[in-house]
């Protein structure tokens, strides 16, 4: 057994052990999920619910030898336990189409598949490299790095821009165009590579200024009739190969084999393509790494800074009112490899219309600056239009995304809670209901109202606390600078005893506690499970204020302004707050618990045989009905983990409490 560790900027670090099998690829289904998709919880049984809608055995490992020593249907269910946690890989598998895309990875870029599971993205890199190398007859230097010195302060370059948004809310369309393929693009065009850079300006002399190009950011490069470039020509095979493939996936759409075999490889082959294509600029650029170039990928990001602002001056010149435009065209906000244009409502209160013009002018500008102002393979393409739109920030907007006059496609987000996972669960929902509102049912004060209820509730203690979890991934405790609630809480759990423990690169689920005025947000984080079982209230001030204002200031600040905004977190439905007691620590030996009425909550009589007060006598049938939706329901969740447990209708079941063994028979 051979214990590896992983570390990267982008997927952080983790540890696992590896066995040697000749001939034969291990494929660890975890690291895998974890860098393709982002989740809250990585265990197997959140995994499985998410893509699946399917979960394991509930079965905890201190039970597992009583099970085995017990009778025949206590093996039964281990048995069960077992086969589920071998099936559900395989299931994954099978859904996310895994060997399909690591195959079509490994023959795209030369790489064995155990490597594209245990190593990160310059291996891909660099195995093309050799590849093309070797044809060419060149030599690729082996370049030995520090780490620490790699990776310190001093070494970088600047990034790509972002246009200054101008935050509001666009009931006009909004109209997006795209960059294909931005930075692969780029160094195509200008012929961007290792073999092509001139190092040494003294001999810029020795060329014709007509032979090479000099960079925004002062550097020099041979053109490709000089000496062709070994990146460009790598990335021009990766993106014409791509482009093949799509072509056949179209066709074989038209003839309805969308669902085939054939289809899954090609969609698996384009993919491997894609990510191929976009990891070689940042091969370039990586400090720690096996080779590389700042003076290459700062290059690369000069020419997409002054491709996104001269694209702007562009569109809001030509399309004016002085050129005979009925509006005078405005960028609102541009990022990267993409602009958002509001083109001016011309339609007269006719929406098709409106969106038709919109979609219109979007691929009219995209044609006039791709040949005006670019060298091919530089394109700018029409993409979608925005209506409604929601721009709150730099990289947080919101909008209802359509490709089609018809109707909108889907509601799309970046940046915000809905799509992060450093928040928890009521703040996802929470601004996912407020955006329903705003965008899709045009209604904010449905909104408004909709976020102050949720927040009384908070208030009062209403909120469930599975709703109330945050999930933090874990690194290395070292390397924490400063203390961190998810760290500090591990170290707790560890010497405490605690059965659940995590490890590097595990999510690390957490709430917030009540704790005394002055205490730190890692002082009061605990473990969900314990807060539960000892009755801990949650402190409620704080979620309002680190986890649900923020995000409601955001979206609602564009639409009613500041004073507007101050107004959901002042008022009446702020006042009531209920706190529930701990029943931990040595105070609780003097408290005193009293029966309250379960209509209004006041306190009944010593000697009261009911649990309603007078005042609540005339509406005891509603909450006898009332209690007994919750009781039917109850019955049902537990009748249904039941069965999925055994697949039995009439078999006893056997579960392990605090307070022992529990049988429960349908």
């Amino acid at each position: 057994v051979k214990e590896t560790s992983f570390s990267s900027k982008a997927y952080g670090t983790s540890k696992s052990k590896d066995i040697n099998i000749a001939g034969r690829v291990q494929m660890d289904l975890l690291p895998i999920i974890r860098r393709d998709h982002k989740l809250r919880s990585y265990s197997l049984n959140s995994v499985s619910f998410h893509f699946l809608g399917s979960q394991k055995e509930d079965v905890a490992y201190s039970i597992i030898g009583d099970l085995q020593n017990g009778t025949a249907e206590t093996r039964r269910r281990l048995a069960v336990y077992c086969l589920k946690d071998s099936v559900l890989p395989l299931r994954l598998i099978e859904k996310l189409q895994t060997t399909i895309n690591l195959i079509e990875m490994a023959r795209v870029t030369g790489v064995p598949i155990n490597f594209l599971i245990t190593r990160g993205q310059q291996i891909k890199v660099l195995s093309q490299l050799y590849r093309t190398a070797k044809d060419k007859g060149l030599i690729i230097p082996y370049l030995p790095y520090n780490r620490e010195v790699a990776g310190g302060e001093d070494v970088g370059y600047e990034g790509a821009t972002v246009i200054e948004p101008k935050r509001g809310f666009y009931k006009e369309p909004i109209t997006t165009l795209d960059f294909a393929s931005l930075y692969p693009s780029i160094m195509i065009a200008h012929n961007l590579c290792y073999t092509t850079l001139i190092e040494d300006k003294t001999k810029l002399a020795l060329l014709q200024p007509s032979q090479y190009t000099k960079t925004p950011n002062n550097e020099f490069f041979v053109k490709p009739e000089v000496q062709r470039g070994v990146l460009p020509e790598i990335l021009e095979h990766l993106l014409s190969e791509r482009k093949k493939v799509k072509r056949a996936m179209k066709e074989l759409a038209k003839a309805g084999k969308s669902n085939s075999m054939l289809y899954a490889v090609y969609n698996g082959r384009q993919l491997a393509l894609k990510i191929s294509a976009n990891s070689v600029y940042g091969f370039t650029g990586a400090t720690v790494g096996a080779l590389p170039c700042l003076n290459i990928s700062a290059a690369v990001t000069s020419f997409g800074r002054d491709m996104i602002h001269d694209t702007k001056e562009f569109i809001e010149k030509h399309y004016c009112r002085q050129n005979g435009f009925e509006c005078d065209a405005q960028v609102v906000y541009g990022d990267t490899d993409s602009v958002m244009i509001k083109f001016g409502d011309s339609s007269n209160g006719d929406d098709r219309k409106a969106m038709e013009l919109a979609m219109q002018f979007g691929k009219e500008a995209a044609q006039l600056v791709t040949g005006q102002l670019f060298i091919e393979p530089i394109s700018l393409e029409f993409e979608k239009v925005y209506k409604p739109y929601l721009l709150m920030n730099k990289k947080r907007y919101a909008g209802m995304l359509w490709t089609k006059c018809d109707a909108w496609d889907y509601m799309d987000a970046k940046g915000i809670e809905t799509v992060r996972r450093d928040n928890c669960p009521l703040t996802k929902n929470l601004v996912q209901s407020v955006l329903n509102y705003i965008l899709i049912h045009g209604d904010v004060q449905k909104a408004i109202a909709y976020a102050k209820n949720m927040i009384a509730r908070l208030l009062q203690n209403k909120i469930d606390l599975s709703s109330l979890i945050v999930t933090k991934k874990l690194n290395k405790i070292e390397d924490y600078k400063v203390k961190a609630a998810h760290a500090e809480l591990v170290l707790r759990m560890r010497k405490r005893g605690d059965i659940k423990t995590y490890k590097v690169g595990d999510r690390v689920s957490y709430v917030i506690i009540k704790g005394s005025k002055k205490a730190k947000a890692y002082e009061k984080a605990e473990d969900p499970l314990f807060a539960l079982e000892n009755g801990i209230s949650m402190d409620t001030e704080y979620y309002l204020k680190n986890q649900l204002e923020q995000p409601l200031t955001r979206i609602f600040e564009p639409i009613l302004g500041e004073q507007g905004v101050k107004e959901l977190f002042h008022g009446s439905h702020t006042r009531v707050i209920k706190v529930s007691t701990s029943n931990v620590g040595a105070m609780m030996s003097f408290v005193v618990k009293k029966k309250t009425c379960v209509g209004c909550k006041c306190i009944l009589r010593k000697n009261e045989q009911t649990s309603i007060c007078d005042k609540c006598k005339k509406n005891e049938s509603q909450f006898y009905m009332k209690q007994m939706v919750v009781v039917v329901l109850v019955h049902v969740l537990v009748w249904h983990r039941c069965y999925l447990s055994t697949f039995d209708r009439h078999a006893t079941v056997m579960m392990k409490t605090q307070s022992g063994w529990v049988f429960a028979m349908r």
